[in-house]
């Protein structure tokens, strides 16, 4: 597991990683608002939405699928978007160009292709390195069923 002081982790996040905090705040606290179900994973915090769409990382906020219906699915996610937390920690600013606009971009724009030629989202260095982080952040190993695509 990553060895971290929680004191200096939001530290880090609420300085390096401050644009990406603000913005996942803020969405969170909207989220909140509207009776989404939060709630705390490992040293961030996850809302889940009534959306179509997988996982998304703000910073410390990951706003997730809610009701999915595999289990293993949300576990899956869980771990791997709180990798993602933890590439912000890393990059702080950077963390748009290195990870959210390349993971987005392989997420919409790159489905049809994965479909086509059978590759897994987790291929892609954001998603693989997310992996990564969020299993040595938790402890937690992901189930391998379900590493082919988020949706």
């Amino acid at each position: 597991m990553f060895k971290i002081n929680k004191t200096l982790f939001y530290i880090v996040q609420w300085t390096w990683g401050l644009p990406v905090n603000i913005i996942g705040a803020l969405v969170y606290l909207i989220c909140k608002a509207r009776g989404c179900r939060c709630e705390k994973f490992g040293y961030s915090y996850i809302a889940y939405l009534p959306w179509k769409f997988g996982g998304l990382t703000l910073g410390l906020f990951i706003f997730m699928k809610e009701n999915h219906p595999n289990e293993s699915w949300t576990y899956n996610t869980r771990i791997h978007e709180y990798g993602h937390t933890w590439q912000c920690l890393l990059l702080g600013p950077l963390y748009w160009v290195v990870i959210g606009i390349p993971s987005a971009l392989w997420c919409h724009l790159f489905e049809g292709y994965r479909k086509k030629n059978n590759v897994s989202y987790y291929v892609f260095y954001p998603e693989k390195w997310a992996n990564y982080n969020g299993q040595k952040a938790t402890g937690l190993e992901m189930i391998s069923e379900n590493k082919k695509d988020p949706a």
